[in-house]
């Protein structure tokens, strides 16, 4: 396609301030001619040619296809964890499936679901690789709006004479939008498969298969925790073991989060009016002001009443998992000197989040940290104390049987219910109804009703009617 200026023009001696659209022009200049270095640069990545081939064929793709192309979001995930991997060796994986063996023998103590059979061991490269469908169907919506929602922005801003131009190469403005937001979600999540410990840390199935631990992460978890590296290697494997064991009891739940995760995410709808200001703000030739507009979390807006009601099923449920497993882990490592110590790093992991997490809050406005966490494991000790493991993990047959966001607060009024103590509105009004201490109905107090009159007074066989 051809430039929007002469080549031959320069603009370096033009006053940006007067000459606006020349800035413009630039930019696309710069687009349209395939400027991979500048779009590694909009992007985060940096200037090598692996990069700069992995950001152009997402564009181009973007530019020629409706659909979204995820590849360069797969590839710059395995290449950040790689960067700084460590191979796996023959001892991480004897000291894991040691520790998972444990664990799975500990375990059957604390609760009645089947562990899994099977285990593994996975490098960075391998869990970012394995989780990015799961990340893929997450951000979906949300790469589509961004796209859209900067390029109107953009178009809204220009001068009326370049609204024609503008309109032609809107396609390509769309598709680099597109590519910014994939390849950056691509880094995100390769920084995260250098912070998980194990395949399902977070408290969601983001990867199929056996349950993993991690153990170049696991020995970066243990850095600074006076602790003896094999007890916390059992401590991670029972709580892996545990997620799985859980979501393989209860196969509603995984369709029940991953619902309510989409219906957050598709509710993201970004409306160019919304980022009018941004567009005015972000200088074309600055090639960078694009990455830094998503990476600030501006784009996301206020959440809607079905965003909010979404996420809080989403922070009850997996507040939910994380205490039933916190408390199945605690009852099945008593054996271990340092559990306490080890709990509470995990704990505290969790509710701070790492910066991956984080980065990965400002690009979808959704973390995955459940807030009320300690109140859900004080809720499960107690219906354990009182019902028992058994009746304990067989509420969660069914969403309906489990606690609600109320009951965190008041266990006590949770377990009565659970064992049917305590009594409804219903069986009290029956009760009162039983011993004559409700009131009669009208139609029994008198015959109001003249058609009523003889009927009230005696029956077919002339005897009082009741």
């Amino acid at each position: 396609m051809d430039s929007p200026r002469n080549p031959s023009e320069s603009h370096d001696s033009e006053p940006h301030d007067d000459r606006p659209e020349d800035e413009f022009q630039r930019l696309l200049r710069q687009m349209l001619s395939g400027d991979g270095e500048g779009l590694a640069k909009a992007t985060g990545l940096p200037v090598d040619p692996a990069a700069i081939a992995s950001i152009l064929a997402s564009v181009q793709h973007a530019a020629t296809s409706d659909e979204i192309d995820w590849a360069p979001a797969r590839e710059r995930a395995v290449q950040v964890a790689r960067a700084q991997e460590v191979a796996l060796t023959d001892d991480d994986r004897e000291h894991a499936r040691r520790a998972f063996d444990i664990a799975r023998l500990w375990l059957g103590e604390a609760t009645a679901l089947e562990t899994a059979a099977a285990d593994r061991v996975m490098s960075r490269s391998e869990w970012a690789s394995s989780s990015m469908p799961f990340w893929q169907t997450l951000c979906e919506p949300v790469a589509g709006s961004v796209a859209r929602a900067l390029t109107d922005a953009l178009q809204r801003n220009l001068p009326v004479e370049l609204q024609p131009m503008m309109t032609q190469a809107a396609g390509m403005m769309r598709a680099m939008a597109t590519g910014v937001f994939v390849v950056q979600l691509g880094q995100v999540v390769g920084q995260l498969a250098g912070e998980t410990v194990s395949a399902d840390e977070i408290g969601l199935p983001v990867v199929s298969g056996a349950p993993a631990l991690l153990p170049q992460n696991v020995h970066a978890f243990s850095q600074g925790l006076e602790v003896p590296v094999e007890e916390i290697v059992i401590f991670l494997a029972a709580r892996e073991l545990a997620h799985a064991a859980l979501f393989r009891h209860a196969p509603w739940l995984t369709s029940d989060l991953t619902s309510a995760i989409t219906a957050y995410a598709r509710g993201i709808e970004i409306d160019a009016t919304r980022i009018e200001t941004l567009g005015r703000g972000i200088d074309p030739a600055d090639a960078e002001a694009l990455r830094r507009v998503i990476e600030g979390g501006e784009l996301i807006p206020p959440r809607t009443q079905e965003q909010e009601a979404a996420l809080a099923r989403i922070e009850t449920l997996l507040a939910l998992v994380e205490g039933w497993v916190d408390t199945v882990t605690q009852t099945a490592v008593q054996r271990l000197p340092h559990r306490a110590a080890i709990a509470e790093t995990v704990i505290r992991r969790r509710a701070l989040g790492g910066p991956a997490e984080h980065a990965f809050g400002t690009l979808v406005g959704l973390e995955f940290r459940p807030r009320q966490l300690r109140l859900a494991a004080a809720l499960w000790r107690t219906v354990t104390d009182e019902l028992g493991a058994d009746e304990r993990d067989a509420l969660w047959r069914h969403p309906d049987l489990l606690p609600t966001a109320d009951d965190l607060a008041d266990p006590a009024a949770f377990v009565a219910r659970a064992r049917g103590d305590e009594e409804t509105d219903f069986d009290r009004d029956l009760a009162r109804l039983l011993d004559g201490d409700l009131p009669a109905s009208p139609r029994a107090e008198g015959p109001d009703d003249p058609d009523d009159a003889g009927d009230d007074a005696t029956g077919d066989a002339g005897s009082p009617r009741a």
